[in-house]
């Protein structure tokens, strides 16, 4: 089994975490493993930054003059602050649609103090709250701008979503009809293909000169965005926005519904993702810590500033400290570097 985290209650093993890590090149050699780096399983919302592709290769963001703050909430999986349902009413309203178009469905605020004003107001939560309004918007004003259907771009058949699994297909060197699709929670498809060819489409991300010139600048529009503004990606208490602020441009960070998660470090055409069995968001913090640690990613100052992610601690319902997560895995080198 590959066990990679490990809760402590005292001084005793309480629950063991298994999960997967894959450290791929851009040319898909597995530089460094542990588990099952072929593992296939759905890449959910690290899918976020490659979506985000086809919005700026149609012509859509430089026609509607969307900003980098909006670019970057194309690849959000956002926590519902002001500052991010402001933003998807921006790009909404320059393309000339409201939060009527949108297909994500609904729900409170990951932030929680955003959710608690809206209960305090006696508010129901809108479209704009949910944490992928932001890439339903860039969904939609692709197919407004392309004049296509407006009501069914969140389907598997509409050109808008073809689009993006003819990039996922490019980005990741996976053949299309290898790539299994089901719905993710806001109703647009989402793709799974093994975990180290995902890491190799976001090694490729981090070498945009692999692409022709259109491409190119697409994917270091993205990622620019990403890096330079990373409160839209996640938000307030969030690992991929303290991650991405504290090591400011070296890498970009997404996570994955069901403790998925995706990095590319730029410039030096390595990707890593991540999968824990168990689903498991909050462990996989620590994983993706350890794991940045291991290779020399991140140093230990900013290890240090990124603590409440590493060293997770359990307390009681009186605040007192009753258990912690320890990682336990050291990373398999596959090949001589």
């Amino acid at each position: 089994m590959s066990i990679v985290a490990k809760i402590y209650r005292g001084n005793l093993v309480d629950v063991t975490h298994i999960g997967h890590i894959a450290v791929v090149d851009y040319t898909g050699k597995i530089l460094y493993h542990y588990g099952n780096p072929e593992r296939v399983t759905f890449a959910r919302s690290s899918a976020k930054p490659i979506q985000a592709i086809p919005c700026i290769e149609s012509g859509a963001v430089d026609a509607y003059n969307i900003n980098d703050k909006e670019l970057a909430l194309f690849c959000a999986s956002h926590s519902g602050e002001y500052f991010h349902t402001n933003y998807v009413k921006s790009i909404l309203s320059k393309a000339g649609l409201n939060e009527e178009y949108l297909q994500c469905g609904t729900h409170y605020p990951l932030a929680k103090y955003a959710a608690d004003k809206l209960i305090a107001n006696n508010q129901e939560p809108q479209s704009v709250h949910c944490n992928c309004s932001g890439k339903h918007s860039g969904m939609l004003i692709t197919a407004k701008f392309l004049n296509e259907d407006l009501n069914t771009y969140f389907k598997e058949e509409h050109p808008v979503q073809k689009r993006i699994m003819e990039i996922i297909s490019d980005i990741c060197d996976y053949n299309k009809n290898d790539i299994i699709t089901a719905i993710d929670g806001c109703g647009v498809p989402v793709h799974a293909l093994p975990l180290y060819k995902f890491a190799q489409g976001y090694a490729r991300l981090s070498k945009p000169e692999l692409f022709n010139e259109k491409r190119k600048n697409a994917i270091k529009r993205i990622t620019n965005a990403m890096t330079s503004y990373p409160e839209m990606i996640g938000g307030t208490d969030r690992l991929c926005s303290d991650l991405m602020r504290v090591c400011g441009k070296k890498l970009f960070a997404k996570t994955g519904a069901s403790a998925y998660y995706a990095i590319g470090l730029k410039d030096k055409g390595i990707g890593l993702t991540f999968k824990m069995e168990d689903g498991n968001s909050k462990i996989i913090s620590a994983v993706i810590l350890e794991t940045l640690r291991q290779l020399d990613i991140i140093t230990n100052e900013e290890l240090k500033e990124l603590d409440k992610y590493y060293n997770i601690q359990y307390k009681n319902h009186k605040g007192e400290i009753v258990g912690h997560i320890e990682t336990s895995f050291e990373l398999i080198k596959d090949i001589e570097q």
